[in-house]
C-alpha cells in the first residue's frame, strides 16, 4: 500500500506519455490549476505552464524514460523522491524533488534539484 497521493504517479506518468491529449488529462488530474513548478532551469505556474514544459523537454530529448528510483517519502503534505532521466538506455541526468499536495492530494507545487547535494 502506498501512502502518498496518487497524483504523484499521474504527474510523472505524464512525463512519459507521448499523445498530447494524455498527457494534458494526466496533467488536469495530478496537478492543481495553480500549481507552481521551479528547477533549475524554469519556474512556471499553471497547468499550461507545466505542460508547455513538458513538451518542451520531451522534443529536446526524444524517448527519454523518466522514473522515480526511490520511494517516496511523505509529512505534511510534501512529499520528497528521487528521480532520474534516461535516454536509449543511458542515464542524461538524476535529481530529487520536493513535491507538496492540497488536502484533496493535487500537486501544487514541485520543487527540483538537478543532481546529488553538494558536501560544501
Amino acid at each position: 500500500m502506498k501512502s502518498y497521493p496518487e497524483a504523484l504517479d499521474l504527474m510523472l506518468a505524464a512525463w512519459n506519455a507521448s499523445d498530447p491529449t494524455e498527457i494534458r488529462s494526466l496533467l488536469e488530474k495530478a496537478l492543481d490549476p495553480k500549481v507552481r513548478f521551479v528547477d533549475p532551469t524554469i519556474d512556471v505556474s499553471g497547468i499550461d505552464g507545466f505542460e508547455q514544459n513538458v513538451h518542451e523537454v520531451r522534443s529536446k530529448l526524444p524517448g527519454a524514460v523518466y522514473s522515480r528510483t526511490s520511494g517516496v517519502d511523505s509529512q505534511h503534505n510534501f512529499h520528497r523522491y528521487h528521480w532520474a532521466i534516461h535516454q536509449h538506455g543511458k542515464l542524461l541526468i538524476s535529481g530529487f524533488d520536493v513535491t507538496q499536495t492540497n488536502e484533496q492530494g493535487k500537486v501544487i507545487c514541485v520543487i527540483g534539484f538537478f543532481g546529488d547535494i553538494p558536501d560544501s
